[in-house]
């Protein structure tokens, strides 16, 4: 097992994403904390991981520190350390770029891009403190690195992800702590049914369709959370040393870089 008996925390555990890192970090041996702004959601997680793993679900606000550092004393409380961390909370808001409204972009960058660093931030104080290092995983998307129309605060956000990514990447290799990101594209989220909707609400058509026009074309169908959230096992463990401050694309072949 990749993550056996490592304390891995997962913001946004409670969105279809999450849920699927969750099961995938379970599946690898690591003690799963589910942290999500909805308890009940959070608290959800469990039957994702199944019967025989380690679990806890806590509440946390992101763009709150002190959210955040109640989270981590509550982990370290339990299991007495953190080993990983995975920033997979987000939000998005769809809209033409010629009427997004000054609470939609700040919204989007509170919890994408500062919501984000901020659990970085602290996450790596108390790696660093442990003296034993660590890993880093965001959750970014091919958003940022393509630049979907009617999505430029999300798009924008995304891409502050990457860039964040590879700061921390470069300033925390001394304390042996290892950031990278993901870009997923296509995955079968409850997101990206939301974006459907959006779009043939304005649009027309049907929304079912248009999901099934968002799968990736190399791959002939949607990408489902567990399959990210493999990768994100892998980028935790020891044998992704190699793999430092990179942004992956896990699209299915959407994205050629």
């Amino acid at each position: 097992m990749l993550l056996e008996d490592r304390v891995v925390v997962i913001t946004g555990a409670g969105g279809g994403m999450g849920r699927g890192i969750a099961r995938a970090i379970a599946d690898e041996g690591a003690r799963v904390v589910a942290t999500d702004l909805d308890q009940t959601a959070a608290a959800s997680v469990a039957s994702e991981t199944g019967e025989d793993a380690a679990f806890l679900a806590l509440t946390l606000d992101v763009t709150d520190a002190a959210s955040v550092e109640s989270a981590i004393a509550r982990t370290v409380e339990t299991w007495g350390r953190i080993d990983g961390w995975v920033n997979g909370a987000g939000a998005i808001r769809m809209d033409a770029a010629l009427d997004v409204a000054p609470d939609e972009w700040d919204l989007q960058f509170e919890v994408n891009v500062k919501g984000l660093f901020l659990c970085s931030q602290l996450a790596a104080r108390r790696m660093i403190a442990q003296g034993e290092g660590g890993a880093i995983v965001n959750i970014a998307s091919n958003a940022g690195k393509v630049g979907y129309p009617r999505m430029v605060a999300y798009n924008a956000s995304k891409a502050a992800v990457i860039s964040i990514t590879r700061s921390l990447s470069a300033e925390w290799a001394e304390h042996g702590i290892n950031v990278n990101a993901i870009c997923p594209g296509g995955v079968d989220t409850p997101m990206l049914r939301s974006c459907a909707e959006w779009l043939t609400g304005r649009a027309g058509g049907d929304p079912v369709e248009r999901v099934q026009e968002m799968a990736p074309d190399q791959l002939g169908r949607h990408i489902q959370p567990h399959e990210v959230g493999r990768l994100v096992a892998f980028l935790l463990s020891d044998r992704a040393q190699l793999i430092r401050g990179q942004s992956i694309s896990a699209d299915g072949g959407d994205t050629p870089y």
